[in-house]
């Protein structure tokens, strides 16, 4: 019916979408380092449809304000990304900073309808000039994925970019491209980070909301490095529809696995983290219960820096449970670290052999910690990562 194919690099594998990056002096060299760029763009030469999950938190960013002014249902061609700076907690001026960039931008250039999407430090205004300066800079007829991934990044140690194309059995074929960034305030309240999704797919507005809202659950939603949610994280989806071609469980399917790939590239990259781990809780009452608790353990700093240590603390995963509100009783729970038996109402205590096997298994850069609470059907399986001393001083000198 249809096949799913890698492709190398990110955006630059869509038809009609343009993107770059420029370095404006808002990300400096440290070190000798090599300087990134912290203005980056993507452009579509034909209108597109934009769908879009926001933060949860309450205290959104100005960008994600300045897009939900826009009508309902509105088309873009461009996006502006800055890093360094979130133009977060700026009030009315953070807004009327946005307006006053894409003015200048639409002096250079005819774009539609732009929007804009921050990264960095809270509560200080863009330096408009700096900004406005890209625009003489960038080259806006050209298509540097690789600079624009690494622009956006802010204590990232990577870039993250991925793209898919999907060939029909008729011949037809469309793709599929992503940037996104990520490391620290990682909280599964939507998609806590930011991500750029370009499609030549001619899919419709009703399935790119759809298809976006259920990836981002299956996927960004299920994460956690640190238990912050953060002002700015978006997720945009932009088709400018250019392939004409089009299969509804193919391109769910290729968006699913960009977003999921994405979302363990950001666990990955949590700031200082060395282990990924899944937090399978079943056996709940309902799934609501079941997501609770799974999503407990993978936000509890007390799990994290057991899963730092590579101890095998069967008490933090019971306690995270028993703290977390749900029903379960300790006479029915069962924990497994992988396929090991950790915890039974018959197997309290580690035996000296099983207690070398968990050390074994923790020692692994990737496990399963499964929770059977057995008093039901429903299940729910998160993923986050460990906590170690580089997290703390990442942290401690995030603005220096």
């Amino acid at each position: 019916m249809f096949k799913i194919i890698p492709l190398d690099r990110g955006l630059e594998n869509v038809k009609g979408f343009y993107c770059g990056a420029t370095n404006v002096g808002m990300r400096t060299a440290t070190n000798g380092t090599t300087v990134d760029g912290d203005v980056a763009f993507i452009r579509s030469t034909t209108p597109c449809d934009i769908s879009s999950v926001f933060t949860s938190n309450t205290f959104q960013a100005a960008p994600i304000k300045h897009y939900q002014a826009y009508p309902q249902g509105f088309q873009t061609d461009f996006v502006l990304i800055n890093a360094k700076n979130a133009n977060a907690m700026t009030g009315k001026k953070g807004v009327e900073d946005i307006d006053y960039i894409i003015s200048k931008l639409q002096n250079r250039l005819d774009v539609l309808n732009p929007v804009m999407s921050s990264t960095g430090v809270i509560g200080y205004r863009l330096p408009l000039d700096k900004i406005c300066s890209a625009f003489d800079a960038l080259d806006f007829n050209a298509t540097h994925s690789d600079e624009t991934a690494r622009a956006i990044m802010t204590t990232d140690s990577f870039k993250k970019e991925l793209a898919f194309r999907v060939e029909l059995n008729n011949g037809e074929s469309f793709n599929i491209g992503a940037i996104c960034k990520g490391a620290g305030m990682i909280n599964p309240a939507m998609a806590t980070m930011l991500c750029f999704i370009t499609t030549d797919a001619n899919i419709p507005k009703s399935d790119m909301d759809e298809l976006l809202t259920e990836g981002s659950e299956a996927s960004f939603n299920r994460i956690s490095v640190d238990g912050d949610t953060s002002t700015n994280d978006t997720v945009m989806l932009l088709a400018n529809r250019q392939s004409n071609a089009y299969h509804k469980e193919g391109f769910k399917e290729a968006l699913h696995k960009i977003m999921f790939e994405l979302a363990m590239m950001i666990l990955k990259d949590g700031e200082g983290a060395n282990k990924l781990v899944a937090f399978e809780v079943k056996g709940a009452k309902t799934q609501d219960e079941a997501k609770k608790a799974s999503m407990a353990l993978s936000n509890s700093l007390l799990v994290k820096t057991a899963l730092f240590g590579e101890d095998p603390n069967w008490g933090r995963i019971a306690s995270t449970i028993g703290a977390s509100g749900i029903v379960c009783d300790e006479e029915k729970l069962t924990i497994h670290y992988d396929d090991l038996l950790i915890y039974s109402d018959t197997f309290r205590e580690l035996d000296d052999e099983r207690e070398e096997r968990a050390y074994a298994i923790m020692k692994q850069e990737r496990f399963k910690v499964t929770c059977d609470i057995g008093l039901g059907d429903a299940s729910y399986l998160s993923y986050g990562c460990d906590l170690s001393y580089e997290y703390v001083k990442i942290n401690a000198e995030y603005r220096t």
